[in-house]
């Protein structure tokens, strides 16, 4: 145990901050806290050993008397301390922001969600400049081994991954939380689908189903993905058009905008550090 574990142990019996708050005002003894805190001496003796262990408090005996005093160093560590949590909740962009914004999303669509088709024709779009050629982002694209390394929002990794890139092929994405190791935590989420269309290196279009925990279907998304050469890389364009909605599709349809927008960021952000001259599976070299 730690020493803020420690004085946080200490502080947290509301007997004990009282002890605290009255030797904040001056060094006390122990008959004169215990009249203050209304409380039976040898319980507030107790306490305040209990104080003095964590290093709070010290004291000394003057006469017949022991008088204790309130040290300031470990509660100002400890102020320190919860400081820079709350700083590193607060980071502008961070985590929190995210889970703020998606809160934010989940009321609105939830008001909206008053209907089965309720969200039908509904659709998101999202661009990206890539610093890849065509058939690399082809690749990442259509590439178990490759999608599995971006196709999830942050903070998620792929549990389960099937992607047949030829229509009339199977799409499967099951995510869970990154820090669960052991897949005892429920999964994050779990999509199924089909590939419509494939234009190797020009587009891809598929419908993928969030499924709902009872085995229903939320809704389908039909994501048609175009893909565009320019000077530096090529232009993704990934469309996403909203059907067979649900009442309870809500919760998925209010996380589209944040989940593909953190998918895209990391696929560029894994096509900004590949290095194919290293990819054993590169096609240049396979048949």
């Amino acid at each position: 145990m730690d020493a803020v574990d420690a004085l946080l142990i200490a502080l947290a019996d509301p007997a004990r901050w009282r002890l605290v708050t009255l030797l904040a005002e001056r060094p006390r003894s122990v008959g004169v806290l215990a009249q203050l805190a209304e409380a039976r001496q040898p319980q507030t003796t107790k306490h305040l050993q209990t104080l003095e262990r964590a290093g709070v408090v010290t004291s000394q005996r003057t006469g017949q008397r022991r008088v204790y005093a309130l040290r300031s160093a470990p509660l100002r560590h400890l102020a320190a301390a919860l400081s820079r949590l709350a700083d590193t909740a607060d980071q502008a962009g961070g985590p929190r922001a995210t889970y703020n914004r998606y809160g934010l999303s989940l009321q609105a669509e939830r008001l909206a969600a008053d209907e089965s088709g309720w969200a039908d024709g509904r659709s998101f779009r999202f661009l990206r400049s890539l610093t890849q050629r065509s058939e690399v982002i082809w690749r990442h694209l259509t590439e178990t081994p490759l999608l599995a390394r971006w196709w999830t929002p942050d903070d998620l990794r792929v549990s389960e991954l099937v992607f047949e890139a030829r229509p009339g092929g199977r799409v499967v994405l099951e995510y869970r939380d990154t820090e669960d190791v052991d897949g005892s935590d429920l999964i994050a989420g779990r999509a199924e689908g089909v590939v419509d269309d494939v234009r190797p290196g020009e587009r891809l279009a598929y419908r993928s189903s969030p499924i709902l925990a009872g085995g229903g279907v939320a809704f389908t998304a039909h994501v048609a993905i175009d893909l565009r050469p320019t000077d530096t890389g090529a232009d993704l364009d990934v469309q996403v058009r909203i059907t067979d909605s649900t009442v309870d599709s809500a919760d998925f349809i209010a996380g589209i905008e944040i989940g593909y927008g953190q998918t895209l960021d990391k696929l560029a952000a894994t096509l900004a550090t590949y290095d194919t001259d290293t990819d054993s599976t590169d096609t240049r070299s396979t048949k």
